[in-house]
Parts: structure tokens; C-alpha cells; sequence
């Protein structure tokens, strides 16, 4: 597991951005992330595509999740807010059918869930991972199965308060389901990058770095993983005990 530290989200997010760029290839798989964190990351993205020097034409994307029964129109539904970060040439080059996310408005979202796990294959390439305040990612939430696919989940009273900034700050707007690829299916990728930023992510940073590998901290399953890089501000690595060290192996 390898970290990058920087004084700001931008700064850390233009880093991560490039580590995508210099390890894209032609027809990759690319695994997308939404919330906040990943947002500077993909405006990078956009850029780089309006550089010439990166481009998503002929490569698929892949949601890491998506709520259940959200509006098809809704712009919160996360097909939506990632249509409006990657596709287009004006974005990323990314088509709009290159696109895959699971079908939350499906009538039976686990057989929804099974078919998108399949669609996914043996993984992504490069797998783009936020981490929640709860150590959850994805919508792996604490005590998921560490192997589990992709499924049907139910968000917690955490994530859904995390979330509600997206609905007029009332988690109650907020879907109490979602559909969101397996801890396993995550640990399929052969890439993983995370982005994490901010005092509120300090806590779960340290148990993905420091503390032993639980259910309790979802994210904590990445330490099994051969090729992990995050990518964090200084104000979340604040609470890690090996900070000094950790500065001197920054990349």
C-alpha cells in the first residue's frame, strides 16, 4: 500500500489524476466512484482530455454503485452524476453506452445486482475508490462480508446523514437501498486508488492504514490487496500514529 500526502484535496486529486493518465490504456476498464471526493480528480480527468493527452474513447466505465428507486431523472441518481463528470467528448471522450451502472430502478434489484456483478467480469483495471467516515466503500457498510459481490444493500443512518448534502441536507430524502459491487468484486481490480480528504476521513484513514483487518472497517479488506495507492490531504492522515514516516515515503 502506497500513499500520497498533500496540503490540499486539489492538489492530492491532480496527482491521482495523472497516476490515471500514465497507467491508461486502450479499451480499459475503469472504475468510477461519485460523492465529493472524487469530483476535483475527474475535472483533472477533463482536463487532460482537453490536453490531448488522455481520452475514455473505446474504454468502459463502471459505477461502483447506484441507489434503488431513485428517479430515473433524479440528478442524484448516479448514472446522472456521472454522465454529467465523463461523458462526451467535451469530458472525457467516455460514449454514453460505454457507461455500465447497476439498474437501480430494475423490479428485482438483486437479480439486477447478480447480472451487473457478471457484467464486471474478472474486474476492472483501475478501480477509483472514495472511503466514508464509517470506513464503508462502495456501500460496503460495516460488518459486510469481506468476499461479498455485488448485491443489495441497506445504507445506514451514517451514510445517509453523509449523503443528505446531496438532498437538501435531509437524509430522509436519501434512498435507503442501494445496489453497490461486493468487497470482493472491489478486490477483483488489478489497480486501486483512494481518495480520501478532509478531518471527517481521519479516523477511517487510520484504520485502513494502521488497524487490523475487520468487518467493522470495510475499507480495511484493501490491505490484501497488491496495488493500493491512496491519496490523502494533511488534514486526513491527521490521526495516524506513523505520519513521520509516512511523509518521508510519500510519492
Amino acid at each position: 500500500m502506497k500513499i500520497v500526502i498533500r496540503e490540499s484535496a486539489d492538489e492530492a486529486s491532480k496527482i491521482a489524476a495523472q497516476h490515471i493518465v500514465d497507467k491508461a490504456t486502450p479499451g480499459m476498464k475503469l472504475g468510477v466512484a461519485t460523492g465529493s471526493s472524487p469530483l476535483p480528480l475527474y475535472k483533472y480527468l477533463r482536463e487532460a482530455r482537453a490536453e490531448g493527452t488522455f481520452s475514455l474513447r473505446g474504454s468502459t466505465a463502471w459505477a461502483l454503485d447506484e441507489y434503488v428507486g431513485i428517479p430515473a431523472d433524479h440528478e442524484e441518481r448516479y448514472r446522472n452524476v456521472l454522465r454529467r463528470e465523463l461523458v462526451g467528448d467535451d469530458r472525457t471522450g467516455l460514449f454514453e453506452e460505454d457507461l455500465h451502472t447497476p439498474d437501480g430502478l430494475a423490479e428485482n434489484p438483486h437479480l439486477a445486482a447478480a447480472e451487473y456483478d457478471r457484467e464486471i467480469g474478472d474486474g476492472v483495471d483501475i478501480q477509483i475508490l472514495g472511503l466514508g467516515q464509517n470506513g464503508h466503500i462502495g456501500f460496503n457498510e460495516p460488518a459486510s462480508s469481506l468476499s461479498s459481490r455485488t448485491h443489495v444493500d441497506v445504507l445506514t443512518k451514517t451514510t445517509r446523514q453523509d449523503n443528505a448534502r446531496f438532498f437538501d441536507g435531509n437524509p430522509d430524502l436519501v434512498p435507503s437501498h442501494c445496489i453497490t459491487q461486493g468487497l470482493g468484486t472491489i478486490m477483483s481490480a488489478k489497480d486501486i486508488i483512494v481518495v480520501a480528504f478532509g478531518e471527517t476521513k481521519a479516523r477511517a484513514l487510520k484504520q485502513l492504514m494502521e488497524g487490523g483487518v475487520s468487518q467493522r472497517w470495510p475499507a480495511t479488506v484493501l490491505q490484501h490487496h497488491p496495488s493500493v495507492t491512496i491519496f490523502a490531504d494533511k488534514d486526513a492522515v491527521s490521526q495516524l500514529e506513523l505520519l513521520t514516516y509516512y511523509r518521508q515515503i510519500s510519492l
